[in-house]
């Protein structure tokens, strides 16, 4: 598995749009890290402040049991999955980013 640093130098287009809008707290003051190791997964995006993790998902990901047993996983550790998919963090970023507002206001 290629690991964080890797990633984060090979960012898709929607990742790296996605990353320009969380970086440097400006979701609501809320710290975000990308390709966020946990476990023997990266998260795309975490919150750990919030342990809200956001994946950005492209066609790969559809009906994916990996990224069920992930999220899974995940959840057993107590973090919440937000799941985008690329053409929607493309096309509709503003939306995104107000559903994981909405995410990091409920906790």
């Amino acid at each position: 598995m290629p690991n964080a640093r890797t990633l984060c130098k090979s960012m898709t287009d929607a990742e790296r749009r996605l990353w320009s809008l969380l970086r440097d707290r400006q979701l609501g003051g809320h710290k975000f890290r990308r390709q966020h190791p946990l476990g023997s997964y990266v998260l795309d995006f975490a919150c750990v402040g919030q342990q809200l993790a956001v994946e950005v998902d492209g066609g790969q990901h559809a009906n994916s049991e990996h990224d069920r047993q992930r999220t899974s996983w995940l959840e057993e550790q107590g973090w919440r999955v937000l799941r985008f998919w690329n053409n929607e963090v493309l096309t509709n970023a503003e939306g995104v980013i107000r559903r994981i507002a909405e995410a990091l206001r409920e906790s």
